[in-house]
């Protein structure tokens, strides 16, 4: 398995002049909408250059999947080869922390989908605490990158008011290569 960074690069290819439409398919669960949140983050971002429409599961090129505490990760991005065409498999850990504050608990599946979608989109991680895209492998404290973002919610419906998106993460976005 390629490390994380390896696969974006090799993902990525020009972010077109005019919208470019990907299709998804979310599985279902109780963190769906939050999935759904972070595709629209990322779209707004684009500022209009980057679409989002479901599809059926055989058809999507984004999937987003559940893992479980056994797969052993956070999140990961993976391309696959779905019935004839490109597609990157996504999958998110919805509660990889304990904590009994279920604000928190959605924050970090939020930020997981944020963060693993955008290596869907060919988005590299980064050494800046600040991004979304940053590595955890540059060291840093996972509790405080989760809740920093957990201290701007009020409530679930400030989820999507909050992108989660830093300005490094929106450039990196707006000049990357589209990969379909």
């Amino acid at each position: 398995m390629l490390p994380c960074f390896f696969r974006a690069a090799i993902l990525a290819a020009t972010l077109p002049a005019q919208a470019e439409t990907l299709s998804y398919w979310i599985a279902p669960g109780p963190d769906s909408q939050l999935a759904e949140w972070a595709l629209s983050a990322w779209s707004e971002a684009s500022g209009g250059k980057l679409k989002f429409k479901p599809l059926p599961r055989a058809d999507a090129q984004i999937l987003i999947v559940w893992a479980s505490a056994e797969e052993g990760m956070y999140g990961e991005a993976r391309p696959i080869q779905l019935n004839g065409h490109r597609a990157v498999e996504v999958f998110v850990r919805p509660a990889p922390l304990d904590t009994s504050d279920p604000l928190l608990h959605e924050a970090i599946a939020y930020l997981t989908c944020l963060h693993e979608s955008g290596h869907a989109l060919g988005l590299q991680h980064t050494g800046q605490f600040a991004d979304i895209m940053y590595s955890f492998q540059y060291g840093g404290d996972i509790r405080e990158y989760f809740g920093r973002y957990r201290r701007r919610l009020r409530s679930r419906a400030d989820i999507p008011k909050n992108w989660g998106l830093s300005p490094a993460d929106i450039e990196q976005l707006q000049r990357r290569p589209s990969i379909w």
